[in-house]
């Protein structure tokens, strides 16, 4: 299945400015832009920064054709979420809350795809670190971080296939032909991960057995 394979935040060597900026000034970035979705409040204000981040992600030269495959896997959903907001609060908000979560995808995007997956993880380690005396493990959650970004892709690309599929078998009307065949494939990949996961030793540590 073209699913398996589908990973939007896969790493693209480069040598542009984008790629040889710090680590650090790349998750600023993406922090700003989550931030600003919250506090923009014109939607033609997103959209001037949308067209920046558009650019930022251009500059690296990986290609329109990248940056058009990754909105148009969040478009079915911003579809939505866009079509809802604008029968409840109008066409400016729903266009700003959808330029601002486009916002945040490209800027994600960008780190992703001009950082190797290795350094990412890393990063998030050494951020998580502050929040060892809290018990956290920042190990187990740059783990976390790179099972999200493996899954999310490729349940995407799963539901993309069954879609095919049913298409082409006339099913493509049939909420059942196309949710029931991903949520076993989820539940499939998800089993999978978890037993890869446990067979390294990074599962959830056994309860001690009691002696009779």
């Amino acid at each position: 299945m073209r699913g398996h394979g589908y990973l939007v935040g896969n790493y693209v060597p480069g040598h542009s400015v984008v790629h040889r900026a710090p680590l650090w000034l790349k998750f600023l970035v993406v922090a700003a832009c989550g931030t600003a979705s919250f506090l923009i409040v014109d939607w033609r204000v997103s959209l001037l920064v949308f067209v920046v981040m558009c650019a930022v992600f251009l500059s690296t030269r990986i290609g329109m054709r990248r940056l058009l495959r990754t909105i148009r896997t969040v478009a079915p959903i911003l579809l939505v979420i866009g079509l809802f907001q604008w029968w409840q609060l109008g066409g400016p908000t729903s266009a700003r809350i959808v330029l601002n979560v486009l916002i945040c995808v490209v800027a994600a995007s960008v780190l992703t795809a001009t950082t190797p997956m290795q350094d990412l993880l890393d990063g998030v380690a050494s951020l998580a670190k502050p929040f060892r005396r809290l018990g956290a493990d920042p190990e187990r959650f740059a783990l976390t971080i790179a099972v999200m970004l493996r899954s999310i892709p490729y349940i995407a690309g799963a539901f993309a296939d069954v879609r095919d599929s049913a298409r082409a078998r006339g099913l493509e009307r049939n909420p059942r032909a196309l949710i029931l065949p991903v949520f076993i494939t989820t539940v499939a990949y998800a089993r999978q991960t978890g037993d890869a996961l446990t067979a390294r030793g990074l599962g959830e540590p056994e309860e001690p057995s009691e002696q009779s």
